[in-house]
């Protein structure tokens, strides 16, 4: 699995996760490749602090990586730096973010889509739309956990992922819209082949698992932005991965505290650790024949190793590196809080029973997990290298 957006939270907010722990667990989960995001302390928005994060992981990742660049609103100039060959993308927090990461002038978004030399990634929530939403919410009532989809509703996707795609159509940029949630948003995506498109589409695995019933039982642990949303969202994801409207599925893996979490709704930071039970995850819907299995390798290693143009991953073909998971179908994983890598030390699974079981994990043709244990052998993880 080659997984397209993770938080591991270093520089800066290594009491929630670190690039030496995340990385452990995303092999124990089948992942051998990740792009990480920017919204680290301080935020990744020049070339210089990109490097710093590609030193800190060339010295403890156990699995191979990529870091964005972080859009600001004056921070062009830096955009334009990025090498297409050596730099995974740039992401952009079109709204519904905070600190220097938000990024909503529209020339500040006109000039970041015409000039960008790589792939733009964009968070699509509207601000003003769940400012509308939260005063309509907070007139009736406190809000709680069960308000969270209706704040950051169907409107607040569609506001901004339009936007977004509408920019893309207009200069003919290269945009992947990351983690779709809503039924309505796949509407702007053309199904088809991956590699003929310019505008691309994710869903994220707890999207495609929880819905909003789940609230009342998981609470804070499943609030994320964008919200999970009505089980008939979550059915539309589904199908849209059929029909090739949405091409790639990643984590958004987020972690936090459980004591960040266990708190009123409205302190509670938004955002769930998911890289050890992904594929576990996606293996259910298989077994439930929900998807194939054929569907699952082609969203979470062709098509990323596609659209990214990772240069020699995401195929078994010789030649490629041997980015490998083995998986035996037949004996199970029961995800516990006290059975987690993470360094935050729970799951959203907890006490679920997985149908499958990761084996084995190989980075670059070395076994770094095997028979329930990450091998803290010498690194064989590199820096991915792409073709554009």
């Amino acid at each position: 699995m080659i997984d397209d957006q993770v938080h591991f939270r270093e520089p800066g907010l290594t009491h929630k996760g670190n690039i030496a722990s995340e990385s452990r667990a995303a092999v124990a989960g089948g992942i051998t490749s990740y792009m990480e995001m920017p919204n680290v302390n301080p935020a990744t928005t020049t070339i210089e602090a990109l490097e710093r994060k590609y030193a800190i992981a060339q010295k403890n990742s156990i699995a191979n990586y990529a870091f964005y660049l972080g859009a600001t609103e004056d921070n062009l100039e830096q955009i334009k730096q990025l090498n297409p060959n050596r730099h995974c993308g740039v992401k952009i927090f079109m709204g519904a973010s905070t600190g220097d990461l938000l990024v909503e002038a529209p020339q500040a978004l006109d000039d970041i889509f015409r000039e960008s030399p790589v792939l733009i990634v964009t968070h699509c929530e509207s601000g003003p739309v769940i400012a509308k939403n939260l005063e309509e919410v907070r007139r009736l009532r406190t809000p709680t956990i069960h308000d969270h989809s209706i704040i950051r509703d169907t409107e607040a996707c569609f506001a901004s992922s339009s936007y977004a795609v509408d920019l893309a159509k207009k200069y003919g940029s290269q945009l992947h819209v990351l983690h779709i949630t809503t039924e309505k948003e796949l509407s702007l995506f053309t199904a088809g082949p991956i590699d003929k498109k310019h505008i691309t589409a994710e869903a994220c695995v707890h999207h495609l698992w929880f819905s909003d019933q789940d609230y009342a039982k998981k609470g804070n642990l499943i609030k994320c932005n964008p919200a999970i949303k009505a089980a008939s969202d979550r059915d539309a994801l589904i199908q849209a991965l059929h029909t090739n409207q949405i091409d790639i599925i990643a984590t958004d893996h987020a972690p936090h505290t459980l004591n960040e979490k266990q708190v009123d709704y409205n302190q509670a930071p938004a955002g769930l650790p998911l890289v050890e039970h992904a594929l576990l995850s996606l293996l259910d819907h298989v077994k439930h024949q929900r998807l194939s299995l054929e569907q699952v390798v082609e969203k979470v290693a062709h098509n990323p190793a596609i659209r990214y143009g990772i240069k020699d991953r995401g195929y078994i073909r010789e030649g490629y590196y041997a980015d490998l998971v083995l998986v035996d179908t037949n004996r199970s994983t029961k995800a516990i809080h006290e059975n987690v890598r993470y360094h935050c030390g729970w799951t959203p699974f907890d006490k679920h029973q997985f149908s499958s079981r990761i084996e084995s994990t190989w980075v670059n043709g070395q076994l770094v997990y095997n028979n329930q244990q990450v091998i803290d052998a010498p690194l064989a993880s590199q820096r991915l290298i792409f073709n554009r």
